[in-house]
């Protein structure tokens, strides 16, 4: 018999095509599905049931990172004054000292953080492999199953070093064979695309100055051939545009539609700095975005035009990028930033409350091609659920509770609910002891840094 949970008297943002809200209502969860949302208490509980009184509490989908680098996670506070290439061309010699236990620390703090800000699924998008770094990719996969996330990592890669016109250091990048086999024997060993799956792996050269055509053409072929997505950052910066019109003689856009890359297996990060056409050709093939606000502003790179985006229809998540760009790594943070970005360009009808909700949830979702799954909360989809306490000092009076959770401080978690299993309870992760865990990140850091003279 599936255990079952009852969570009720909290209001409810459902996320749905409807926008379905309730002041009052509940959600009885059995197993890892939805089996009933309405207004009101449970009728006729189970008296078996776990009960969790929501009084005060807003109760949404499970948040979803569209993008994350978690090894940066113990290279967080460098380069705080650089712009996007300074940025790079500082920590590449640093991060080419990562390891496998480097990266299972680093990716433990990173996703402990992520559930305890909300984050139900996240992505990663990992791309550098030293030589004898051991099974980075494993290490954080590991780390993900210990947390409790559900986890889509992408096998990341460079093959193009600054000897042969690139920006990392030839020590970080690989050749475009391995980088193949590395890739198909992730998907083999990893990839589970059944409905409800934990762990589904993508295929993410780095960029337009890291990678070279062949890898993308041959990394693209792959990803279609074995049903897996395909990942990469995209536009982020000037720095990034006027390499693509030196070395390629196109905008970054057009250069990824010459090689294949859009379409609704596609999903890019930041999409800063397009064009209408270039927006039109994302939303004509069906192409996603990660936006990342707090890094984008972070680093300086700009602010994406994400209400264009979302009105020309492409489908828009958000992500909290590495932690060496967002040092909190918090994803509650980034709905507020992008909504506050989105109106200090676009006025104040650029974005809503509900819309930039709707980004950190089924958006996001959409563009990892999960949204029959997760995303909204539903009968019949993943009991992966947030529910927030909105009865602190500093929301009371607020009246609405979408626009206390959105616009308010970032409340602390009542629960969060993975798979219909508790990951954390009262701000506390369940999983992990997250004080012993920085410790091991304040040593992994120092061990890093060191090692990078």
């Amino acid at each position: 018999m599936d255990p079952v949970t009852v969570i009720e008297g909290c209001a409810i943002a459902t996320v749905d095509a409807q926008r379905t809200e309730y002041r009052h209502g509940h959600v009885v969860v059995r197993g890892n599905r939805i089996e009933e949302v309405g207004a009101g208490d449970a009728p006729a509980p189970d008296p078996s049931a776990r009960r969790i009184d929501g009084r005060g509490c807003l109760l949404t989908p499970g948040l979803v990172n569209t993008h994350h680098h978690l090894y940066q996670w113990i290279t967080r506070g460098l380069a705080v004054d650089s712009t996007l290439f300074e940025w790079l061309r500082t920590l590449y010699p640093i991060w080419a000292g990562i390891d496998e236990d480097a990266v299972r620390i680093a990716a433990t703090g990173a996703l402990a953080v992520l559930a305890r800000t909300g984050c139900t699924t996240t992505t990663d998008h990992h791309y550098v492999f030293p030589r004898a770094g051991g099974d980075m990719l494993g290490a954080e996969i590991a780390a993900a199953r210990e947390v409790g996330l559900r986890f889509d990592p992408c096998r990341g890669s460079m093959d193009l070093g600054v000897s042969t016109g690139g920006l990392p250091p030839d020590r970080v990048v690989e050749n475009l064979d391995d980088i193949l086999a590395s890739s198909a024997e992730a998907i083999a060993r990893w990839h589970d695309p059944s409905f409800g799956s934990m762990l589904r792996i993508a295929l993410a050269p780095c960029s337009p100055f890291s990678v070279t055509p062949e890898l993308l053409r041959e990394s693209a072929a792959l990803a279609r051939e074995s049903g897996v997505r395909l990942h990469t950052h995209l536009a982020e910066a000037i720095d990034e545009q006027n390499y693509c019109e030196q070395v390629y003689g196109c905008t970054p856009a057009q250069y990824m539609e010459r090689l294949g890359w859009l379409g609704s297996d596609v999903w890019f990060a930041h999409a800063v700095h397009l064009d209408d056409a270039a927006i039109a050709a994302l939303a004509r093939t069906g192409t996603g975005v990660a936006h990342c606000p707090t890094s984008n502003a972070r680093l300086g790179a700009g602010v994406a035009r994400t209400a264009d985006l979302v009105r020309a229809g492409v489908s828009v998540g958000l992500g909290v990028d590495g932690a060496a760009s967002n040092e909190s790594g918090s994803m509650i943070e980034e709905p507020r930033n992008a909504l506050l970005y989105a109106r200090a360009t676009g006025g104040p009808h650029a974005m809503t409350a509900r819309t930039a909700l709707e980004l950190a949830t089924i958006g996001g979702a959409r563009v990892l091609g999960r949204d029959r799954e997760i995303g909204s909360i539903e009968v019949g989809k993943l009991a992966d659920l947030a529910l927030w306490r909105l009865d602190t000092d500093a929301h009371a009076g607020i009246e609405d509770p979408v626009t206390a959770l959105v616009l308010g401080s970032a409340p602390p978690l009542a629960e969060l609910i993975v798979d219909g299993r508790a990951v954390v309870r009262d701000g506390v992760v369940c999983t992990v002891a997250m004080d012993a865990v920085a410790v091991q990140v304040a040593r992994a850091q120092a061990l890093l840094i060191a090692k990078a003279g």
